[in-house]
């Protein structure tokens, strides 16, 4: 039968102490860079899968054009339609909100408006639904819209 004496134990008990203090951060730290390596892989996949879902919009958006309205959002990234009921001309920009401005026949904004449907949709999608609003029933758009001052600027 072995016998220990209590500084035997004593010496044991701070090694142990001691490995744990040295090892568990260690392993603490290493969870959490592989945390971090896990948030920025999420993150990096859902910033491909946000540029995929613009671009459809944005090609969406492209099919519904007209060659001119076309070549203007290629030239400057906004278009221009016309209003259904009373033909007035509205440059719709890239973008979400506020992005629709009307236009006088010198091109200069009168005013601007403010529209867009409900939900998380990216800028093509919400562009087309203002440019078919507006081209099909202008009056219900507008009438539902915000209305925002004029800069007065020529808009190109």
């Amino acid at each position: 039968m072995k016998h220990y004496s209590s500084q035997g134990l004593l010496a044991a008990d701070a090694f142990m102490f001691i490995h744990r203090l040295i090892s568990e951060p260690l392993k603490l730290w290493r969870l959490f860079a592989t945390g971090r390596r896990k948030v920025r892989s999420m993150r990096e996949r859902r910033q491909v899968i946000e540029n995929i879902r613009k671009a459809r919009g944005i090609a969406l958006l492209r099919k519904w054009l007209s060659p001119e309205q076309q070549a203007q959002f290629d030239a400057f990234r906004h278009f221009d339609v016309i209003g259904c009921d009373t033909g007035t001309r509205y440059r719709i920009r890239h973008g979400t909100a506020p992005n629709i401005h009307e236009i006088d026949a010198e091109g200069s904004s009168v005013r601007g408006w403010c529209f867009a449907p409900s939900g998380m949709l990216v800028p093509g999608d919400i562009m087309l639904a203002q440019k078919i609003a507006l081209e099909t029933n202008e009056r219900a758009a507008l009438a539902v819209a915000n209305r925002f001052p004029a800069q007065g600027d020529r808009i190109i």
